[in-house]
């Protein structure tokens, strides 16, 4: 059997927690079975770009460390995504592992270091231009959604505003908003943040709440 070393990759912190390694896990260890591979170890880089250098991701300079010491030929990855989704991250690192002998082989069963003709090379170097391309579009949707939502609640993610982890905090204000009955005055934003202060309604760092933050309490 050939030995070789499984390789994970998730782009975002918020994959870290998901299914997607244990996805690639599954995919790979069916295909080394299937392909009569002998899986090593694995490595996992989580929240790393597919388009940083492959000997800059701290689970890949690892993984290299291992395979030389071992003297393992192949990686496994899901997929060619998985390895790189940027046409020069993707060259340059096929190029320093063809230095080592070391082959780069997808799920489907792609030798991804297969150049062995013109052919071969120009696919390879067209799937990662289109997985670069497909990345690239990817952040452009993200960030014009974000830029709409933006437009029209005045923020996206992130953690949530400071207001929403005070419970009953925009209800107070908007009781504080109230004209009195009795007297028919209504209590300035400075007078409302003042008397939320107060009761114990504070911003960051303790202190009230700015005239503009009230706005939008009474606002909800």
């Amino acid at each position: 059997m050939t030995r070789a070393i499984a390789y994970f990759r998730t782009s975002s912190a918020t994959n870290t927690d998901g299914d997607s390694v244990h996805r690639q896990a599954r995919a790979v260890e069916a295909f080394a079975i299937a392909a009569g591979y002998e899986l090593d170890s694995c490595f996992w880089d989580a929240a790393v770009s597919g388009a940083d250098p492959v000997e800059s991701r701290p689970g890949f300079a690892a993984l290299l460390d291992r395979a030389v010491e071992a003297g393992v030929s192949a990686i496994l990855i899901e997929n060619a995504d998985r390895f790189a989704r940027d046409l020069l991250a993707q060259e340059l690192g096929l190029r320093q592992l063809a230095a080592l002998d070391v082959r780069v082989v997808t799920a489907a069963g792609l030798d991804l270091s297969d150049d062995s003709s013109p052919e071969r090379l120009l696919m390879r170097q067209i799937a990662g231009a289109v997985a670069g391309y497909d990345k690239a579009k990817t952040v452009q949707r993200l960030r014009a959604a974000r830029d709409r939502k933006r437009a029209l609640t005045g923020r996206c993610e992130g953690r949530k505003a400071h207001v929403e982890t005070q419970p009953g905090l925009a209800r107070e204000a908007r009781r504080l908003a109230r004209r009195n009955p009795k007297t028919g005055r209504v209590r300035s934003l400075r007078q409302i943040a003042a008397e939320l202060a107060a009761l114990g309604f504070v911003g960051k760092g303790g202190r009230p709440y700015s005239p503009n933050v009230v706005s939008g309490m009474i606002a909800r």
